[in-house]
């Protein structure tokens, strides 16, 4: 094994559980998602001497993986993946978290995948609006602006299925 394997291996070791959580908001679906962390270090691993002299690896790494989710999206329309009970994760009322994600995650589907991509990455990552900015290439005043739109349109599609339910449950309501 050469350093430049073991670096990468040291790499994707690091990086394997960030990459796959960002990939599943991208993507919604656990197979899928690995399928795309497996691409985007597979096109990483081309370029590694290159990209290894980098401060960042992980950002050329982000982005190749949101430049493939994309390109794989604008290919075909996913469907809709019904949640798996191990998809809910242990917080004071799983019931809630689960409901929330039920609306979050369609919501954030019908955004256009660059600010998908942003909103992934500033609140589910953590990444700070200038890490977001070297990963997609654009300035930090765009991601802002993106990320502030992308929040104005997540909020009125939340508000509009609230209403939506509101409205099942009181027609619902009236039937019984």
């Amino acid at each position: 094994m050469t350093s430049d394997d073991a670096s990468f291996r040291q790499f994707v070791t690091r990086q394997w559980e960030p990459l796959n959580r960002t990939a599943f908001l991208l993507t919604r679906d656990r197979a899928l998602a690995e399928d795309l962390v497996q691409s985007a270090l597979e096109k990483t691993h081309r370029h590694w001497r290159r990209i290894e002299r980098t401060d960042a690896p992980e950002v050329y790494t982000r982005r190749v993986m949101i430049n493939t989710a994309i390109s794989w999206r604008r290919r075909r329309k996913w469907a809709e993946v019904p949640l798996l009970p191990s998809d809910t994760g242990g917080v004071a009322d799983p019931y809630r978290q689960a409901d929330n994600r039920n609306l979050l995650l369609p919501a954030l589907r019908r955004l256009p995948p660059r600010t998908q991509a942003i909103l992934v990455l500033r609140y589910f990552e953590d990444l700070s609006e200038a890490d977001i900015a070297r990963v997609l290439g654009c300035s930090t005043g765009s991601v802002k602006s993106q990320a502030s739109r992308g929040l104005a349109r997540l909020r009125e599609l939340l508000q509009r299925e609230e209403t939506t339910e509101n409205a099942r449950t009181t027609l619902l309501g009236g039937l019984a």
